[in-house]
């Protein structure tokens, strides 16, 4: 099924974000773990693409495997900037001998191995479109706070209509943990003429390593109150983890009861986590 078409039904929907495994080694322990986040029955779940595409034949197989087994939809990640369009269009193909519909297209982490063939997601999406019409619901990245490599936020947005010109249908947000930060850029995408769906994507951090990463891949802002956590039970594992799903449970819970109706959630191949999350969402969102 197309997320676009989900999205239509006007309901409150929550999906989960895994990752394929590295390696052939790994492989059988990320089919088991997704397929037990794919038996809580989200709306959908998105699988991300190894870097470079590595680990592309991965993507395919574990979303493959979680509509086969749970009839889950999937979203399956497809990066650009260092595959040539021979490679990206065998990908494509791959997508559709397996039923999967939906693609969230990205341009990729930059790397001494980039080509010409793409250098923006939108060119990426445009060639989409181009060669499957609308055979694919195409989904894109945005990101609240700003690109890390573009000058301002106002740039950034103008770039990020030029995906949704290319025929980009939704976007999920990079993580965020101030909502008033999401508030505030829905509001200016409204304003340039993006009205496709604004998917929130939510990080729950559940141990104190977690934030030193966050913090040097995306200079996201950390809020007095999410601090005072980290600061507070960052050294003991459980109690961080049972901390960071409650303050993901109360920035949904908020974004719900503010308009947001679509909440992604980047549970990183962990079945408890999605699944308390959900438990704690059950007669919010009917699940």
């Amino acid at each position: 099924m197309k997320i676009s078409e989900i999205f239509k039904e006007n309901k409150t929907t929550l999906s989960f974000e895994v990752f394929p495994p590295k390696t052939s080694d790994s492989y059988k322990s990320v089919e088991t773990a997704t397929a037990e986040i794919a038996k809580l029955k989200p709306d959908f779940m998105s699988v991300t693409y190894g870097a470079g595409g590595g680990t592309s034949e991965y993507t395919v197989s574990i979303a493959d495997n979680i509509q086969k087994s749970e009839g889950v939809p999937t979203l399956a990640h497809l990066t650009c900037v260092s595959s040539k369009k021979e490679k990206v269009h065998k990908q494509l193909k791959l997508l559709e001998e397996h039923n999967i519909e939906n693609i969230m297209a990205l341009r990729g982490d930059r790397t001494d191995n980039d080509c010409d063939d793409y250098r923006y997601a939108s060119e990426l999406i445009a060639d989409i479109k181009n060669l499957c019409g609308d055979k694919f619901c195409i989904g894109g990245a945005c990101y609240p706070e700003c690109h890390p490599e573009s000058i301002t936020l106002s740039e950034d947005i103008k770039n990020l209509k030029h995906k949704v010109d290319a025929g980009c249908e939704f976007l999920t947000t990079q993580m965020f943990f101030d909502n008033n930060i999401l508030y505030k850029y829905i509001y200016k995408l409204r304003e340039e003429g993006i009205t496709v769906p604004v998917v929130a994507g939510i990080m729950p951090v559940t141990n104190a390593n977690q934030i030193s990463r966050i913090c040097s891949l995306s200079g996201t802002y950390l809020p007095s109150k999410f601090k005072n956590i980290v600061d507070k039970f960052g050294s003991d594992p459980a109690a961080m983890k049972q901390a960071g799903i409650a303050y993901a449970t109360e920035q949904i819970v908020d974004l719900i009861s503010n308009g947001v109706k679509f909440i992604h959630v980047y549970s990183m191949n962990k079945p408890d986590i999605a699944e308390k999350i959900q438990a704690n969402l059950s007669d919010i969102i009917g699940k």
